[in-house]
């Protein structure tokens, strides 16, 4: 490992993705006063996110958490590119697909045009970061960054640890979390983490009901909600996005061997192909009116 720099100061954040995760991390960015870029490569992303940001600083204005004067200011703070020689910063906070290949590229191009400081924060959820630091010169500045659905809202962030990640790298990660008043656990550099290698039982056990038969998802859901928990599973896959919940268990299924207890549901995978990814697009386990599905990506 190589010796530990000066830790850099932090002044401009490139936040990566432009669904309803990378919104709510470029809001947490530029409510700290970060000149932050939201980079996306679709435009009409952008749009979106430009809308949903403002749409939940409204309603903050409106619930009295914010003032006119604060919501302008961090609207202000925020850039919109979809151009990727446009990303300059100090750091990058990841949030795109759940897919290694692509956040591999993405890591690759940032490290090229930013400087040797430069940190590469990836909110994956489950993929370790020896895996997305391969192929990098710099690997000992990636590390995870953990925010959960909704992340203005949901206080826990995980910290990952890449095998070459330097302490000081993980430091800076974490006392960014602690500023956005997070409450930060550091967790290990295996598939899932902590959180949603707990989690994948809540999710797998009740598609495997749902498939046994003479159970209804509503039913389920009403059942869990009913003896504490916040959401029942298959309302909070539909929150969080199906295909985004599938691609998270497939990626742990695989990093851990293709253990059965975690393998894909085939309900989960047919609603995938037939487009019905929850809250995003309208239709998931359950239906949702248009103006619900614009509001989440």
């Amino acid at each position: 490992m190589q010796a530990e720099p000066m830790s850099i100061t932090l002044n401009t954040v490139v936040v990566a993705g432009a669904g309803i995760m990378g919104q709510g991390i470029a809001q947490l960015c530029a409510t700290l006063s970060l000149h932050t870029i939201l980079y996306d490569v679709h435009e009409e992303g952008l749009n979106k996110a430009r809308q949903g940001i403002a749409q939940n600083l409204q309603q903050n204005v409106a619930k009295g958490r914010l003032s006119e004067e604060d919501a302008a200011k961090i609207q202000q703070r925020i850039v919109y590119t979809h151009r990727l020689k446009d990303a300059v910063g100090d750091m990058l906070i990841e949030a795109i697909v759940e897919q290694a290949a692509p956040k591999q590229a993405l890591f690759l191009a940032m490290e090229q045009q930013n400087g040797p400081q430069f940190i590469i924060a990836s909110n994956t959820s489950s993929i370790p970061m020896e895996v997305l630091s391969k192929g990098l010169s710099r690997p000992e500045r990636v590390v995870g960054l953990h925010f959960f659905n909704p992340a203005t809202i949901m206080k826990l962030v995980e910290v990952i640890s890449g095998p070459q990640t330097l302490p000081s790298v993980a430091q800076q990660a974490e006392d960014l979390a602690h500023r956005m008043n997070k409450i930060v656990v550091r967790a290990q550099d295996a598939p899932g983490f902590i959180v949603n290698r707990v989690a994948r039982p809540y999710y797998a056990e009740s598609l495997r009901l749902l498939s046994a038969g003479g159970l209804a998802h509503q039913d389920i859901d009403r059942l869990m909600e009913s003896i504490g928990f916040r959401m029942g599973p298959f309302r909070l896959m539909d929150l969080i996005g199906v295909d985004t919940n599938l691609s998270v268990t497939t990626s742990i299924y695989q990093g851990l061997g293709c253990p059965a207890r975690f393998e894909p549901s085939p309900v989960q995978q047919r609603l995938v192909q037939e487009g019905h990814h929850g809250r995003k697009s309208g239709q998931g386990f359950y239906s949702y009116p248009p103006q619900d599905g614009s509001k989440t990506n």
